[in-house]
């Protein structure tokens, strides 16, 4: 009896994840993050065509761990916007496959070849 709570509560909190996701606003853009490039810095593939070393604020180092492959919220500078940017969130699985359900990560196809 108490694995059926347990389990009822799990999908009790994927649907909590759902319904928070973040979407992008503004100049913000989706990202898959390609390769860690030391310290708080990595280099990340965004959903606008351009490739950018973004970095982890110092507000969310601590809290936010990220991995290659990771999918990613990516805020360009308002100097150098093409070439540098900050990492605002990172995406969950249960929240990268609702984004891809409603459409948001229709060109991740074309990003998954490198």
């Amino acid at each position: 009896m108490s694995r059926k709570k347990e389990e009822q509560a799990r999908e009790e909190e994927i649907e909590q994840e759902i319904r928070r996701v973040k979407l992008p606003r503004g100049r913000q853009s989706l990202g898959i993050v390609e390769q860690r490039l030391g310290g708080a810095r990595m280099r990340v593939r965004c959903l606008d065509g351009k490739s950018r070393v973004c970095r982890i604020p110092g507000r969310l180092k601590r809290r936010l761990w990220v991995r290659e492959g990771d999918t990613v919220l990516v805020e360009p500078w308002e100097l150098s916007g093409d070439e540098k940017g900050d990492v605002i969130f990172k995406y969950r699985k249960s929240q990268v496959q609702w984004l891809k359900t409603k459409g948001h990560l229709k060109d991740i196809k074309d990003l998954e070849d490198f």
